[in-house]
Order: C-alpha cells, then sequence, then structure tokens
C-alpha cells in the first residue's frame, strides 16, 4: 500500500471551563507556517483506475431532481434501463462530461459509512455504482457533485441512525449550535472547526477510495448567512478581528482539504468548483475567495462559474462576464468551464434590469453562449439535463447538439 501525502490542517487547541470545552479553528496559525510543515501523513490504498477526463469538457449537471425522478418508483433493471437511456442521451447530444449529484443535504446517493443513505434511496442497490458502469460504457467523464456543507432539515436528522456523525453533533449539547448550526429551517455544517473539515474530507476520500470517479465536483454553497450569530463564538475565540478575512480562510482550508482527499488514493482525479458568476459576491458575502483558486495551485483543477446572464443583462451581461473570469484564471493548473443555463428560457429574467425580457424575446441565447465560450476558448457545463432536454427547449438543445459535436 502506497502513502499519499494530503493536507488535514490538524492544529489543535483546547479552552476548558467549567461550562464546556470547544475545540476552536486555528487557521490564525496558517500563514506563520509552511505548506510542508501542515503536512501529515495518511495511508491510503493507490487506485489502478485511470480517471477519463476530457481538455475540452463538455459537461452537464445531472441534478438531485434529475435523480429523484430516475429512482422513483423503480426497480433495479427499470433504473438501469433508464438511466442508460438519459446517458445516452447525453452522449448523443455531444457531452462527454456528467456532473451527477450524489450529495446534495448530507445525504448520499450511494453506499457511505460516513453519510446518511438517501431517503431516495431503497437500499436494495447502489445507483451510483449503476451509472459509473454505464457510463465508461459510452465513455462518459463522471464526476461525484456534492454540497460540503448544507445538511438535512431537524426532522430529517431525527430521523438518523446515531452511528452518523450528523445525528452525534446533533445530539450534543456541546456541538449543537457550534459543528452543525441552523439557519432558516435547514442544518449546515460549520467550517471553522478542523473535525467538521476533516469531516468533509473524509466524505470525500471515501467517494474517491471506492468508487472509479473521475472528478469531484462542488457548487456555489458556502456559508449560507451573513450572520455574525453563525459562528460567533468560534470567531470570538480566533483571536481574529476581520470576521470576512477569517471566514475566507476557512473556506479556503475546506477546498483545499477536499481537494487534497480527491487525489488521496488517485492523483488524476479532478476536483472542480461552481461559484455564482458575480466575483464579487463570491469574495464578500459567501467568502469564496475564487481569485485565489483561479490563480493558486491545489485549490481546483477547473472553475465553472455560473454564468446564467443574457447579453443584454444590464449588470453581468455574458460576454463581459466570461472575458473577466477569465483574465483571473491564471494558474496553468486551473480551467475554465462556462456555466450556461436553460432554465431561463421564455421567462423574465427579475435582475436583470433593462435586460429583463431579453430570455422571452430569444430563446436561442444558450446556444449563442456555448459558441462565445468555444471562440474564447472556453469549455462549457449546462444546466441542467431535465432543463436541456425539456420538449419546449427542443430546438436550441437541437442547436447546442450541432455546437458540441
Amino acid at each position: 500500500m502506497k502513502k499519499k501525502i494530503i493536507l488535514l490542517f490538524l492544529i489543535v487547541f483546547s479552552l476548558c471551563s467549567c461550562e464546556q470545552e470547544v475545540k476552536i479553528n486555528e487557521s490564525l496559525a496558517l500563514n506563520e507556517q509552511t505548506l510542508e510543515q501542515l503536512q501529515l501523513e495518511q495511508p491510503y490504498e493507490e487506485s489502478d483506475y485511470k480517471p477519463l477526463n476530457y481538455e475540452n469538457q463538455k459537461a452537464v449537471w445531472f441534478t438531485m431532481m434529475d435523480f429523484q425522478k430516475a429512482l422513483k418508483g423503480k426497480t433495479q433493471e427499470e433504473f438501469t434501463d433508464y438511466i442508460l437511456a438519459v446517458l445516452t442521451k447525453i452522449k448523443d447530444t455531444g457531452f462527454n462530461t456528467v456532473y451527477v449529484h450524489v450529495r446534495p443535504y448530507n445525504d448520499a446517493y450511494y453506499k457511505s459509512d460516513i453519510i446518511p443513505l438517501s431517503e431516495s434511496c431503497t437500499g436494495e442497490f447502489d445507483p451510483f455504482e449503476i451509472i459509473l458502469e454505464k457510463a465508461y460504457t459510452l465513455n462518459l467523464s463522471v464526476h461525484a457533485w456534492i454540497n460540503p456543507l448544507r445538511c438535512q432539515t431537524t426532522e430529517q436528522i431525527k430521523k438518523t441512525d446515531s452511528k452518523y456523525k450528523i445525528r452525534q453533533w446533533y445530539d450534543d449539547s456541546k456541538k449543537n449550535g457550534r459543528y452543525i448550526v441552523e439557519v432558516d429551517g435547514r442544518w449546515y455544517l460549520n467550517p471553522a472547526y478542523d473535525e467538521v473539515r476533516e469531516y468533509i474530507s473524509d466524505g470525500v476520500c471515501e467517494l474517491a477510495e471506492n468508487y472509479h470517479i473521475d472528478g469531484i465536483h462542488i457548487d456555489d454553497y458556502f456559508y449560507p448567512t451573513q450572520e455574525e450569530s453563525f459562528d460567533k463564538e468560534a470567531f470570538a475565540l480566533s483571536g481574529k478581528t476581520d470576521l470576512k478575512g477569517w471566514r475566507t480562510e476557512n473556506i479556503n482550508l475546506m477546498v483545499q482539504g477536499i481537494y487534497n482527499a480527491a487525489k488521496s488514493s488517485n492523483n488524476d482525479v479532478l476536483f472542480g468548483i461552481s461559484p455564482q458568476g458575480n466575483i464579487e459576491i463570491n469574495r464578500s458575502s459567501l467568502y469564496a475567495d475564487v481569485i485565489a483558486w483561479c490563480s493558486e495551485g491545489g485549490y481546483c483543477d477547473y472553475i465553472v462559474p455560473q454564468l446564467y446572464y443574457g447579453f443584454k443583462n444590464e449588470n453581468k451581461p455574458f460576454n463581459d462576464t466570461l472575458l473577466e473570469w477569465k483574465s483571473i484564471v491564471t494558474s496553468e493548473d486551473v480551467r475554465l468551464v462556462a456555466g450556461i443555463c436553460m432554465y431561463k428560457i421564455g421567462s423574465e429574467d427579475k435582475w436583470a434590469g433593462s435586460g429583463k425580457n431579453e430570455w422571452i424575446e430569444d430563446r436561442n441565447i444558450p446556444s449563442r453562449q456555448i459558441s462565445a465560450a468555444f471562440d474564447n476558448k472556453v469549455s462549457v457545463a449546462v444546466y441542467s439535463f431535465e432543463s436541456l432536454f425539456e420538449e419546449k427547449n427542443s430546438g436550441e438543445c437541437a442547436l447546442i447538439a450541432k455546437l458540441l459535436k
């Protein structure tokens, strides 16, 4: 068994009092130590599988809703037939990569000892394994798409077996409200804590070790709120004074942890991030340092900004925004993929200002955007499978197929 070096950033600081013992984030020491000093050895079995990835990604998101539809009321044989038809349609349209939503709410659409099984799965068969098997017969690259911080509702957690950490943390008065925090009826992991980030990385390691995946993919769900109450105690104990900078450090540590975990058993597995399309909002509101991710190694292999804007969008016109992202992707290790949506076709674009009716007046915006991306030597990803193949979008889907082939 070969050993792989992964970053775990396990710097422990304990605070003891008569009331509680809290393990807090020690990212403040990050700038005082080299990466080599922060590396720990941990043995992982290195896979002999050769991940399938394409230099020019032509991807489609297969969402949680798509997954639920594929599973609902189906036997293993029926699911297999359905998923083969889905993947064949994706392949025939000209796509070569699928982002499969395998963990949307800290629930697994695959077999896991770390993450509880999704309510949509019966447990009688492994749907993700079937997707992988069928995808590879079609030479489709499969990236396991997870949401690292977003978790279940209270009702769902209470139904979860106590063998899972999410339930243990919910039941633990020292960790409920610290490791996991409720926001608007849903629970979120708090990335300020070493143990929480380790839990996220362990889940990714498990996926990379147990399945022949080609990549790990996360989207734009980072901190769920800007409210200081979310992590007030951890921030106070950190000794930091800049909340924005501290939260950004926490997200960077989480992202680096996922990057290394994805490559723990196979260095050729890719890690990609799909942040929202507005660079400044990412940095100011979500604490997502997309400029660092695009310009430095060790964060991601590809970045897929969600450029869900029309050409006439008053605030973020597509062409200008694409070029803005292209200008910040300066690392040779990071590839830019333009995220393009189908769901806006025929609808008013509420936040587009004077361009709010563009998607109503022009049903061919996505194909035009794909053409613009290709002209700029940028790959593309289309959101989502369901909206792409809706009957009302059949004409636009045909145009997209011509561009992809």
